[in-house]
């Protein structure tokens, strides 16, 4: 709004990346194991984020 009086702080810097990463969280949420959460340990589920992500970013980097 124009005519607000306190305008919350904002860094226009930060906020473009927000949108980088709740687009990479939306292509993580893709993978069915990692969303339904199969594995008991935490171990187990670091490493299927670790494997989902590196497969994101070969993706990425091979257009």
């Amino acid at each position: 709004m124009p005519n607000r009086k306190n305008v919350p702080a904002c860094s226009r810097f930060l906020y473009r990346y927000r949108n980088l990463v709740e687009r990479f969280f939306s292509k993580l949420k893709l993978f069915r194991a990692i969303v339904t959460r199969y594995e008991n340990h935490a171990e187990y589920d670091l490493a299927l984020i670790k494997l989902a992500s590196a497969k994101i970013w070969m993706r990425f980097m091979s257009r």
